[in-house]
Formats: structure tokens, C-alpha cells, sequence
């Protein structure tokens, strides 16, 4: 199955997907050095986003968010792409700086957790 979007940052990757259904804070909610979600509310709890195609609805919170996600990079821990229903700015930011392929405008309802998953972001799209 191919599911289509919008590229954001151009790219091609294959890896194991990991699937928020809610929205994500980077400033907050993930852990920059050891690349682990660290809000409690969230079911990926304490699961690791580094080398994963990491997938969940939009980006909230502080525009420091878009360091986070270069400072993830910096350290070796974030996902090696970014698929979202809706991007928004801090998110997309974070991922131009950070040079991580990224899609939006995917329905993420129909992307399985812990699937291997083939993403080209240079023409916005990602294969099940």
C-alpha cells in the first residue's frame, strides 16, 4: 500500500516504523540525549524514537522544539524520518536543520506500529 503526502525534506529511507496517535512536543516530551518519549501520558512511554521512521499527528509546543530535534541528530538518536498528518513549523524546521526526510499529509490512521516501512520523501510518499 502507498499512501501519499507532501514532501518536506527530501530523502529516502527503510525502517521500522514507530506510531504516536497523539501529538508530540519535542521540547518536553522526548529526551534529546537518549532519544526516549518521556511524557508519561504518552502510550510510547519510554520507547526509543532513534533510527525509526516516527510517525504521529503534528508537532505542539515551543519553538525550541526544532533544536531538540537537531540536538537528537547531533547525538545519534533521532528517527531516520518523520511522517505527519499535518506538518507544522517547529517540527518541519527541526527536520530541514537536522536534514531527516519528512512527509505530511499521510493518513497516519492507516501506518501500523513496530512495521518495516519504505518512505521517499523526495517525492512524498510512504510504502507498506
Amino acid at each position: 500500500m502507498i499512501l501519499k503526502g507532501k514532501s518536506i525534506v527530501p530523502g529516502k529511507v527503510k525502517a521500522r516504523s514507530l506510531v504516536s496517535t497523539t501529538p508530540i512536543s519535542f521540547l518536553g516530551d522526548v529526551d534529546p540525549d537518549k532519544g526516549t518519549i518521556v511524557d508519561k501520558q504518552n502510550a510510547l512511554y519510554g520507547q526509543s524514537i532513534a533510527g525509526k521512521v516516527f510517525v504521529f499527528p503534528l508537532g505542539k509546543g515551543s519553538t525550541v522544539g526544532s533544536y531538540v530535534i537537531y540536538q537528537l541528530k547531533k547525538n545519534q538518536k533521532a528517527p531516520i524520518a518523520l511522517i505527519n498528518a499535518e506538518a507544522e513549523a517547529i517540527v518541519a524546521v527541526g527536520a530541514i536543520i537536522s536534514d531527516i526526510p519528512m512527509v505530511q499529509g499521510i493518513d497516519i490512521d492507516k501506518i501500523p506500529n513496530n512495521k518495516e516501512v519504505y518512505v521517499n520523501a523526495s517525492e512524498g510518499y510512504l510504502k507498506l
